[in-house]
């Protein structure tokens, strides 16, 4: 069996959830839970100013489309294709591209389980990047951005910096 994959497919503006329910529905009444395993419209969380007062809301990451973690093979190529208000994938012609994991990483999708020899609360030194060799406390551990949250100095203060799993290393 082959492996599953991120792909995008593009929608028609503003029925990015009818297109998730549609699939779905599809998923259930085809038996295809083996090989549709997810869909998803990515969210983020934006602050919003109204009438003068703050309101978290939820928007879109990328409107108009949808993200399917599929195995790709005709019948599931068909089913999404054939949905109504998909206008096609993502990728040259009417080839479907997955998604890299570099490209999966700021949507907050889980690749691959890792493990870690910190926690929250340890104190790291940053092995690379910006802040290479600044030292701080772990604050918060996202393991689905493959990140955490350190606390460093900055102009004599402490500021939180959000860095990617390989670049700390626990002291």
């Amino acid at each position: 069996m082959s492996e599953a994959n991120w792909y995008v497919v593009h929608t028609y503006s503003g029925y990015e959830n009818k297109v998730k329910a549609n699939i779905e529905k599809t998923i259930e009444n085809r038996h295809l839970e083996d090989e549709i395993l997810e869909v998803r419209v990515p969210m983020q969380d934006v602050v919003e100013m109204k009438n003068g007062a703050k309101k978290a809301v939820q928007k879109k990451m990328f409107p108009g489309y949808v993200l399917i973690n599929m195995i790709m093979n005709d019948d599931t190529w068909y089913v999404v294709r054939n949905t109504w208000g998909v206008t096609g994938f993502v990728g040259p012609g009417s080839n479907a591209v997955p998604l890299t994991e570099e490209e999966m990483r700021p949507l907050g999708i889980k690749v691959e389980d890792i493990v870690v020899d910190f926690k929250e609360g340890d104190v790291v030194v940053v092995t690379g990047g910006v802040w290479k060799d600044t030292i701080g406390a772990i604050q918060k551990m996202d393991y689905n951005k493959q990140a955490a949250t350190i606390n460093v100095e900055l102009f004599g203060r402490e500021t939180p910096v959000e860095i990617g799993f390989e670049e700390v290393k626990k002291m």
